[in-house]
């Protein structure tokens, strides 16, 4: 058995190797100057790119969801590597200051920027149909103008959360563990007793 798990994951290997070949090689859409609501006000697509030519939009559905916390807690670390080499911004439609409270208490170091609901997720969403559907999109600039270039959604398994690896090496499946906002439990006895526990 260990022979044919190895052999599954050289698989999985190659065919990722793969899936970066064929990325590069797709062909850009060029995409409006979409327009965004931050805590420092209204920003643009184009003003997300910073200083870089590539951008990485997460679309993040919230801090209603579960799980687009638990992806974005994942990417938290990559942040600074990432940024070594395109900008990243985690987009929802959460409010700027909600966005912030929650982010904050996340530790996350993104930049944020609010959607709304409106144009943009309507029309540069991940899962066609849907206005509040978690993943990502790769921006490049090319002098004023915007391409879109790849996108991939996320959802429990996919290859973008680390977690779900992890968590299938100990033989745990998506159908036996749900993401949580805290992990602590309450002790059958509280030291102080235990009144107004939230």
């Amino acid at each position: 058995m260990q022979n044919e798990i190895q052999q599954i994951e050289h698989q999985i290997y190659e065919l990722n190797a793969r899936l970066t070949e064929l990325r590069k090689s797709s062909e850009p859409e060029k995409v409006e100057n979409y327009t965004f609501r931050t805590l420092d006000g209204e920003t643009t697509l184009l003003e997300l790119f910073g200083e870089n030519d590539k951008l990485l939009m997460i679309h993040n559905m919230g801090q209603g969801c579960r799980y687009c916390m638990l992806w974005a807690d994942g990417f938290n670390g990559f942040v600074p590597h990432l940024e070594s080499t395109l900008s990243v911004a985690l987009v929802s439609k959460d409010s700027p200051e909600l966005q912030r409270r929650f982010a904050n208490s996340r530790g996350w170091r993104f930049r944020l920027a609010s959607h709304g609901g409106g144009d943009y997720i309507r029309e540069q969403t991940v899962t066609e149909g849907q206005t509040n559907a978690p993943g990502a999109v790769i921006y490049e600039r090319v002098g004023n103008d915007i391409f879109r270039k790849n996108s991939s959604e996320f959802g429990p398994g996919d290859i973008y959360c680390s977690m779900w690896s992890l968590l299938g090496l100990a033989g745990v499946g998506e159908e036996d563990w749900t993401p949580q906002y805290n992990y602590w439990k309450q002790p059958l006895k509280l030291d102080d007793g235990g009144l107004n526990v939230l």
